[in-house]
């Protein structure tokens, strides 16, 4: 189903001042992931200014109703001066995290964020989503300066292993269509889970140190000190990557900045 329609969560408190060395303008080479967690109660402004902080040029966010993307894009430019583009992928009709009513529902999912233009937009519901529909979407901009694939992606829930593992074989082989491509998303699987190796095969995660071998040393993302959420990098080299705690989810956000090269 595609992301249509709104009707969310979230006032429109006056935006916070945002902390010394926060971005002033769009890093061209950083791209972060975020799972918004609806309904958490956060208000969009505060969202917004979250993501102004870094000014990545690409956000992929998850957990995530079409109103509440809509209006963190309108706070990120009247409030901060950051311009961003926005394509939404397959979701679902969920009155009771993103309001509305029962016979207009609003719309919950994903959806990128670009501060470049975005093209070839593609969403895919995978053939299992296991308690819930489930599926990836792409499209193609610019980071770096030059033209990438980007995927981004959520998980079926814990506890569904071998969904997962059919999931990510089904996200596997469109990646590897790409020689250059950037997947970002909540696999909702730690490093080592059985059901990434085919993730692995074909990409690194942002940070070199968090690999299945070495699970130990990957920084967790959320609030049960799990790392779920992932930069996986195919045919490009990563430069730095951060975890940011944050009491508007119970998923920290994660940004990656890569190689302009």
């Amino acid at each position: 189903m595609m992301f249509a329609g709104s009707g969310a969560s979230g006032g429109a408190p006056s935006a916070r001042s945002l902390p010394a060395g926060a971005a002033r303008e769009v890093v061209p080479n950083r791209v972060m992931t975020w799972n918004l967690c609806n309904p958490c109660g956060a208000s969009d402004v505060d969202r917004a200014a979250e993501i102004a902080t870094y000014a990545p040029q690409v956000i992929g966010v998850q957990e995530a109703c079409a109103g509440d993307v809509g209006r963190i894009r309108d706070y990120l430019e009247s409030r901060f001066g950051l311009v961003y583009h926005v394509a939404y992928g397959s979701v679902l009709r969920n009155w009771g995290r993103c309001g509305g009513v029962p016979w207009h529902p609003g719309a919950y999912g994903q959806a990128i964020l670009s501060a470049a233009p975005m093209t070839d937009h593609v969403t895919v519901e995978y053939p299992d989503g296991g308690s819930e529909d489930r599926g990836y979407m792409a499209v193609t901009t610019e980071v770096s300066g030059r033209s990438v694939r980007v995927f981004n992606t959520h998980l079926a829930e814990r506890r569904q292993e071998a969904v997962r593992a059919d999931q990510v074989r089904v996200l596997a082989a469109a990646v590897a269509e790409h020689d250059r491509a950037i997947v970002i998303g909540d696999f909702n699987a730690v490093p080592d889970a059985p059901e990434l190796a085919a993730m692995w095969k074909l990409a690194q995660d942002v940070d070199p140190r968090c690999r299945p071998s070495s699970a130990h040393l990957c920084e967790p993302s959320t609030d049960w000190q799990a790392r779920f959420d992932y930069v996986f990098l195919r045919g490009i080299a990563p430069l730095g990557h951060g975890v940011h705690p944050t009491e508007h989810s119970d998923h920290d956000l994660l940004h990656a900045d890569l190689d302009r090269a």
